[in-house]
């Protein structure tokens, strides 16, 4: 098949499937900060002051989520770690050296009122600029269109590192409008590649199933949140929710989202810059594994396929948007699903559509514990999909947005969630910064 090659489709899964410690908006916002700080750092000067400008999506889902380790929310405490322990060469995993100390530092950092967050004027989604001030020094740096891409660097007025935004990868998002030229990745290429490459050069993404499966056993085994994956599986619950796939994967998935919204130090195997995609996206699919009894190179498969379908479709969205990412992540996992048992590239769009026609409405209204309900009923909605789609039914062509293409489909799921909903997200963020 002509298209995007093979080494093309491993880059852009390595790109996009990383670990990351924390929500991957507060945690870029930290990224932003300990590099801005690095700066002036090197003239072994202490920060006096830190201004962050944020994109309305970056503040949205930065106000309400835990921070690995402090025991508080927001953006505030997540820029002050960025000084007191942040190191930016660890990218998304830059608060991985959190300690006691240095979140001592960084509470006070925020008591003095010595950081400062506001809202940016930008068009972009995802759109970061971190400054830190000593003296008469300036250190200024910019993050935008993903969460660990900084584009800018600039030290007392001087440029120190700037990207060239013209160029744009296979993967790049509505914030580039150029994106679409170049983008050469349908679903019927994704089934190819994960049915022909070899399993050498895909075993990699097994990382994604011990780091996740990590972060779902602490959230299963400790009070995190609103404990919704330990509440399920809870055997109480037994006569309600029973023991099959359905109960096990929404409890796997939801107890790692309970641990990582709530502040569990442990990282995530994100997708497409976001931790619970990533755990969304991967959790489901380890679960029907276990239930089968998949060998690691059919769980590998599953999980190449369950990564870049989410991939492909949060292309047409974005990083991110008005609706839920758990459901792309969702639609993801209910496909690798569908590969575990069997299923051939019709079910797989089968299943895509009736994701698509169920629960597209799922709106973002920010990262917060309450996410991991989210998580479940998106989990949910991927099982009951894979099994529809395994016994060959399909939400039909003239419902709402479906379409009998595959490809027109997803556009149209993008178009709803870039375009369609740009004021739903304003009104959304309205609410939340004025409760």
């Amino acid at each position: 098949m002509i298209g995007i090659s093979d080494n093309s489709i491993i880059e852009l899964l390595k790109r996009e499937v990383k670990p990351a410690l924390g929500c991957t908006e507060p945690v870029a916002v930290s990224l932003a900060v300990a590099r801005a700080s690095e700066e002036i750092k090197k003239l072994q000067r202490a920060i006096e002051k830190i201004d962050v400008e944020v994109s309305a999506n970056i503040l949205k889902n930065g106000m309400g989520v835990g921070v690995p380790g402090t025991g508080m929310v927001g953006l505030h405490i997540a820029a002050a770690l960025g000084v007191t322990c942040g190191k930016s060469e660890y990218k998304l995993e830059v608060l991985k050296e959190i300690d006691e100390v240095s979140i001592s530092n960084a509470k006070k950092m925020v008591t003095d009122n010595l950081v400062n967050i506001s809202l940016a004027t930008t068009n972009k989604k995802l759109f970061i600029k971190a400054v830190c001030l000593s003296g008469n020094h300036k250190a200024e740096v910019i993050i935008e269109d993903n969460h660990d891409s900084i584009t800018s660097i600039i030290f007392d007025d001087k440029t120190i590192f700037s990207l060239d935004q013209s160029g744009c990868d296979i993967n790049d998002t509505k914030d580039n409008k150029n994106s679409d030229n170049n983008y050469a990745l349908t679903v019927e290429r994704i089934w190819e590649f994960t049915n022909s490459v070899n399993f050498k050069e895909i075993e990699f993404i097994l990382e994604s199933e011990i780091m996740n499966r990590a972060l779902s056993d602490e959230g299963l085994k400790n009070i995190y949140g609103l404990q919704v994956g330990r509440t399920i599986k809870d055997n109480i619950h037994n006569n309600i929710f029973g023991e099959g796939l359905l109960t096990y994967s929404m409890a796997v998935t939801a107890a790692a989202s309970d641990a990582r919204m709530a502040g569990s130090t442990l990282p995530a195997m994100s997708n497409s810059g976001s931790g619970n995609q990533g755990i969304t996206v991967t959790l489901p699919v380890i679960a029907a594994s276990d239930k089968l009894g998949s060998t690691k190179e059919e769980l590998a498969r599953a999980l190449i396929l369950s990564n870049l379908i989410a991939i492909h479709i949060k292309h047409y969205l974005g990083k991110l948007s008005a609706l839920c990412g758990c459901v792309i992540a969702s639609t993801g996992a209910s496909c690798g699903i569908v590969l575990l048992r069997g299923g051939n590239y019709k079910q797989i769009t089968y299943a895509i559509k009736n994701m698509i026609g169920n629960i597209t409405g799922m709106v973002c209204d920010g990262a917060k514990v309450g996410c991991a309900l989210k998580v479940a009923s998106g989990v949910s909605s991927s099982v009951q999909s894979s099994i529809l789609a395994l016994d060959n039914i399909c939400i039909s062509d003239n419902d709402g947005i479906i379409e009998e293409d595959i490809e027109k489909t997803i556009r149209n799921l993008g178009l709803i969630g870039s375009e369609g909903m740009k004021h739903t997200d304003n009104m959304i963020l309205d609410i939340m910064v004025s409760k």
